[in-house]
Order: structure tokens, then sequence, then C-alpha cells
């Protein structure tokens, strides 16, 4: 037996060692699914399979070049080099690259990201002169976005009486003329967008033959991760090139198909033995990830969903400890607990920040962890914010070096042809755009042929173009021969970009340059890169699809140890030995636009299902009990998923909330009430006290000696209560804390108190709300 073959169960070995014919492996949360894929492909070649042979096709590009590696330590470098590995996205683009001319691209195709389109849309709906206010354009390029991963094209769209119409109940009856003209700038443009990047492929393999018989006999071997969260056009593709050999194996969980809104189908995974003979299915249902507790109280979340395949997930790990669940006042509150976990975990087991992430349904609920966190002064990284190559100046750079591969690329001409300003206005591109779209040609072209058109544009402004032009030509001969760094450098210093942003002076203005430097850095990383591989040459192209095509968590974060924070959608395929997973919450978590339906309501289960499944050691649900929503305070209620967790995996710190009637009329008209009482609620019985005191040698050190007999065994407010240096208090809004030092006199009286979750705070007394409690 190969030595790497020991290394998996048997559960694991089984799928490795089946060598042709379909098949599907159901892995489970932590289950080693990688690894097992991996294996595969190494075991594949070790039989004689040329690497040429081989597709694997991977959600991220993190993914593939974690297992690319893996490879090379079995096969060897050079032969695993030969292997096609990539995202759906990168792996279709480069054979588009090599097919473009069937479909009438140029090779060196602009790829689009989400922001170009937009921009492009933006545009189209200002030029058809149409209601900005009701023609949206993130909403009108979501809508094209989900036509294109249903494979309905322009055509198919006016084809569909039910479409058009559905467009016109919305308000939106000239949404296909968008749709229509977008497509069109595009494709004069030389661009797709990466929806068209598997539109594209699926028009290839179905439109011609020949192409379609030449990529099934390249790809004997076909392997699929994350099967779960393919779509309707990535299931098309795949079905398509496997079709003649069925030498398929596809791995994925139902169990965690969490992208619906973007177009991924449960069904590809439910129904895939139906659409393949004699497909053999594989189980890997063994944990190595979670701790008992952990993976028990998932199986427990998961087992409500209706729509799913039999699984068992089990795990030989230890119990662990039960999962924590907290109530919280507000998202304030609910910040600062956790900040406080982390730093009381760090101090107490000598952690790293990284060892923690925290994640929650929505961006938005990333400021109140922030705030807590930075006042901790806890590191940490948010990850599915603004990437690198998202911010101006870089946008900038990458729009030059997109023009001269591609000088048909409206989009990249618009941003810099007046970056840095030379003399060219809004009303002279207005009149570019204007006639190309009269001659159905680029704007580029117009302006390379501008002294045979007949356009108002004086000679001054004609001279600038015309000098415009010849700089973009001329980095273009520079990029025949020279490599991605070269020419990137050449254009940052000869476009004047670098000297613009050297005239502004301040932190923001330095920190950009420092930023077009870590391009250039990146650049010749990737240059140096590309020598290793078997089929690239580093070229301008190559470097520009590569950052077209980088996924969010692809971004290298190189030794930095932070604290992770991420919506749950992102965390999907990674682990963390603690997780808090924050605003679990009713409407939230559910969200409440995805409760309409079973289906939805299922999809929710499955996130938060992911979510708990990303924790090894130790997992916390917090919710709260107000939280803004819009600028309103509203009451909110715990998640119905806390309570379908199995309650003997739990660890509540608050008692479970009981029944509490609402009253419909406001209480306050009946005056003010003594809300000391209200505060002593009971635990339930069985349940931990409602927070952890503060350990002795805390206590030791901060307490000065006094009579037994005068310690305060009363619970009030400060008013009219006699404090001392060394009582243990609690605050409604920071919590539980002992009083460091008391100052001043009468009304000015204040008492600098160390709170749990807050920290040192000087409170003046007449104005703290605070119980004494001892």
């Amino acid at each position: 037996m190969e030595s790497y073959l020991a290394e998996l169960n048997d559960a694991q070995r089984a799928p490795v060692l089946q060598k042709d014919g379909a098949m599907i492996v159901i892995a489970g949360a932590g289950s080693g699914k990688t690894r097992v894929l991996t294996y595969r492909i190494a075991y594949l070649m070790s039989k004689g399979v040329d690497p040429f042979n081989i597709l694997a096709l991977t959600f991220t590009n993190k993914a593939a070049r974690e297992m690319k590696k893996r490879i090379a330590s079995i096969v060897g470098n050079s032969e695993a080099k030969n292997l096609w590995m990539g995202t759906f996205h990168s792996i279709f683009a480069k054979m588009l690259r090599f097919e473009a001319d069937k479909l009438g691209y140029p090779s060196n195709f602009t790829i689009y990201d989400t922001q170009d389109s937009q921009r492009l849309i933006s545009a189209i709906i200002k030029e058809m002169a149409l209601d900005k206010d009701v023609y949206k354009y993130k909403q009108v390029y979501s809508r094209i976005s989900s036509y294109k991963n249903s494979l309905i094209t322009v055509k198919a769209y006016f084809a569909n009486p039910e479409l058009m119409e559905a467009d016109a109940m919305s308000k939106k009856p000239r949404l296909g003329e968008i749709y229509k003209n977008y497509v069109d700038r595009c494709f004069k443009a030389g661009a797709m967008d990466f929806d068209d990047l598997l539109l594209k492929t699926n028009e290839l393999l179905n439109r011609f033959p020949d192409v379609l018989h030449k990529y099934q006999n390249r790809f004997r071997y076909i392997l699929v991760d994350e099967y779960q969260d393919t779509n309707h056009s990535q299931y098309l593709i795949v079905k398509a090139l496997s079709d003649k050999f069925q030498n398929i194996c596809v791995v994925g969980d139902d169990a965690q198909s969490i992208y619906a809104f973007r177009g991924a189908n449960i069904n590809n995974i439910l129904n895939f033995q139906k659409d393949y003979e004699n497909v053999q299915m594989y189980r890997l249902e063994q944990n190595y990830r979670s701790t008992r507790n952990i993976v028990n109280a998932a199986n427990s979340i998961i087992e409500k969903n209706k729509t799913k395949l039999d699984k068992v997930v089990w795990t030989a790990n230890d119990d662990g400890t039960k999962i924590v669940v907290n109530r919280l006042l507000n998202d304030g509150e609910e910040g600062r607990f956790v900040a406080s976990s982390i730093f009381e975990n760090k101090m107490q087991n000598q952690l790293n920040n990284g060892d923690f992430a925290i994640l929650y349904r929505t961006n938005a609920q990333s400021r109140a962890m922030e705030d807590a966190l930075r006042k901790r002064e806890i590191p940490y990284r948010i990850y599915g914010g603004l990437s690198f190559y998202q911010r101006k100046e870089i946008k900038d750079v990458l729009s030059y070096l997109r023009l001269l591969v591609n000088p048909n690329d409206e989009e990249a001409l618009k941003r810099v042809i007046n970056y840095p300003a030379r003399g060219i206005g809004q009303t002279t591109i207005d009149k570019l755009t204007i006639l190309a779209n009269q001659y159905g040609r680029s704007i580029f072209e117009v302006i390379e042929n501008i002294d045979q058109l007949n356009i108002k544009i004086n000679s001054g402004t004609r001279n600038k173009l015309s000098n415009f032009v010849n700089m973009i030509k001329s980095f273009t001969i520079l990029n025949e021969n020279a490599d991605a760094f070269t020419v990137a450098d050449t254009v940052a210093r000869k476009t004047g970009l670098i000297q613009e942003l050297k005239k502004d002076g301040t932190p923001e203005g330095v920190a950009r340059i420092e930023n077009i430097e870590e391009l250039m850095n990146g650049i010749k990383d990737f240059v140096e890169g590309q020598k290793e591989l078997a089929d690239a040459t580093g070229s301008l192209t190559e470097f520009l699809e590569d950052v077209a095509l980088a996924t969010d968590m692809d971004k290298d974060t190189g030794d930095d140890d932070r604290v992770a924070l991420m919506t749950i959608h992102l965390a999907k395929g990674l682990e963390f030995p603690f997780v808090y997973i924050v605003g679990m919450e009713e409407d939230l978590f559910p969200s409440a636009m995805s409760m309409n339906t079973r289906s939805e309501l299922e999809e929710e289960r499955r996130l938060f299902y992911v979510a708990l499944t990303r924790a090894e050691k130790q997992a916390y649900l917090t919710y709260t009990q107000s939280r803004y929503r819009w600028g309103k305070l509203i009451d909110a209620e715990p998640s119905r998923f806390i309570e379908e967790i199995e309650s003997q995996f739990l660890d509540y710190m608050v008692p479970q909330d009981d029944y509490k009637y609402k009253p419909l009329i406001d209480t306050d008209i009946f005056g003010e009430v003594d809300k000391s009482s209200l505060r002593q609620t009971k635990p339930r019985s069985g349940s931990p006290p409602p927070a952890h005191k503060p350990s002795e040698e805390q206590l030791r050190k901060l307490r000065k000696l006094r009579p037994a007999t005068s310690v305060p065994t009363n619970i009030s407010h400060t008013d009219g209560i006699k404090l001392e240096e060394g009582n243990e208090v609690e605050h409604i809004r920071f919590g539980k804390g002992v009083v460091l030092k008391i100052d001043g006199v009468g009304q000015d009286k204040k008492a600098e108190i160390d709170f749990q979750n807050g920290g040192i705070k000087k409170l003046l007394l007449r104005f703290a709300k605070l119980k004494l409690l001892s």
C-alpha cells in the first residue's frame, strides 16, 4: 500500500481506491473530504492516469493551491503542475481564452468584476433616461446575473412572456432592453463578466460539438469539490464534460448547502444518482475537527430538516465543554461580552488571537464587535470588507493595465482617460460615447480615427486624445516582450499616477502610494511564481485574470495574529478552536427575509449548522434583549435554533427565558416603580449561576480588609447605601465589578470601578444605578 493511503481511515480509503465510474462522497463537517480528493488524484496518477487528463474543480483558489501543494509532495512538483485544477471560473476562463475566437471574442478579453458591471449598467440606465430610483443599478445587475446563471440569454428572455410580464409587474418593463444593451456593450468592449464565464462555456460546449469532444477526451477524470454549491449553469458544464467517460467524483455535504441566494441548487447533489449509471455512494461520517458536544449539538439541529441525505456524523474526540448560551441587554453589551471572553480565554489558556472567530448573519453586526475589540486592544481582521483590489488607487493602475491589454475595454478607458487630469472633460467623453454607440465601435477606436469623424471637439482636446491613445499604444508595444512587473512599473511612473499621489502629503495620500507599492510587490511575486508553472508566462494577461478571479478568502493573510470577523457564508470551509456566533435572534438568524417557505428556513438552519461546525473546542451563542434596527430600538427574542439544540449540550450563562406577557398598554402611565425588585431574578433549578464571580485572586488584590459586620447584605440602588473600596457591585450596562477607589464629596462623589465587561470606569454615584453585592 502506498504510504499516504495508510493515513486514511477505511471510509476515506474506499472512494480513493475506486479508479473508474461515477461516485458521490457525502462528507460530513470536519470529516477530511479535502484529504480524500487530494489522495484520490494522487492515486489516479500513481495508476498511470496522465495529469493532463484530470480536471479538479473547487470553489476557492486557496483550496486548489493547498490541494496542488499536497499532491506535489506525493507525486512530485513537475507532474502536479500539469493538473487542470482551480475554481470553476478560473478553469473555464482558461478554456475560453483558447476558444474565444469561436464566440467572436479576443483571446485577451477583459473580465469585468462586480463593480465594473454595475458601473456599466448604471451608465446604460442614465443613457436610456430611465428613473434611477425605479431601475436601481444593483438590483438590475442582480437580476441579470440570475438570468445568466439560469441560462436565460437575451434571446431566451424575449421569448418568455412570463419573464417580461414579471418585470413589468415590478415596474421595470424595460429591463430586457437594459439586459440587451449590457450584453452588447460587454461584447463590443471585448469583456465578459463573472456570469459570462459559465454562460459562454455552456454556449461553447453546446454550439460547437468538436470543442465538446476535444474537452471530453481531455478530461477523462473529473473531480468536483463542494458539489452542493453548484448552480444550474455549473451543473450543465460538468454534466456535458463528464458524459462520455462518466469517471466523475463529486464530494459535498447537503447539510452545508447555503448559497441558494446566488443560484446554488441543492438538487444537484440530492439527484446525483439519477444523472449517472451505477453510481457508488460513500459516506464520510467521522468528524475529526470538533468535540463530541459540538458534533452532537449540530446533529440535533440538522435532523430538523426534511430535505436531506441520510448520514450520522460522529466523533471519537473528547466530550469537551458544553456550548455556552448568553443573553445580553443590547448589541453593545454583546460586543463587550465577546471581547472580554476572548481576552479571558487567551489569558487562561495561552491562546493566539487567530484561535478565535466571531461569526454573524449580516455584515452590519460587525460594528459593535469591532468597537469592543478595539477597546480591549485585541487585533482583528474583517473578511468580506473592501478588497485590496477594489481600492481606488489600485483600480486606477489596473484600469491602465487592462486598457493596454484590451483597448476596447470601455470601463477601464472611462476611468483613466482623464486621471491624472489631462484636460479631457466629461462632455468630451459623453460625445465620444454617443459616437461609439452610433458606429458600433469602441471609444478607443473612435479616438484613433477622430480626424476622419464629424465630431465637435476643438483641436486642443483632439491633441490630448491623440496623446492618450499614443501613450496606451506605446505600453501595448512594451507588453509584447516584457513581463507583467516591468509593464506595470512603467505604467505607474509614465502615466503620472505616482506623481499625482505624491502631491497629497496627507497620511491617506502616503497610504495610497504604499498600496501601489504593495501592488507592484504582488505583481513581482506573481511573475516569479508563474515561472514554476508548466503553461504560464508571467504575462500581464495572466496577472489580470488572477486578480479578477480572486475570491475574498484567497487573500494571503500572512502570519498576522488577529481575531477573524466574518459572515457565516464566508466562514464555510474554515475552522477555529473558539467560535462566537452572535445575534442569535428571530428575524436576524433565521433572517426575516428567509422564512417565507420551508426551503428557505431549511437553508437558514443549514447555515447555522455550518456556523456551529466551524468550532473545534468551544462554541458560544449570544443574543440580545433589544437591538437597533434602522435607528429604532426593538425587542428581540431568542432564535428558534437555540431551542432546537438538545438541552444536554447547552450551558446557559443566564436562565432560559420563561414565558412573559407583553402588556398592551404603556406601563409608564402607572407612575414610577422601584425597579430594584425587578432585578432579583432567580435561576431555574439546574441552571448555572447567572454570571461568573471575580476570582479570589482578583478580590484579594482589590479588596481592603474590613470587619465582617460592616459588609452590607442588602441589594438596592446606590442612593442611600454606603459604598466602600473593595465592594462588589453590579451595573445594568457594565455587569459585575469591584470598587477600586472613591473620590469627592456630596453631589460630586465618584467611584472608580473595575467591571468584568467594561474595564475600569469612573461613575458619578448620584447617577449610577448600582446594586451592592458584598
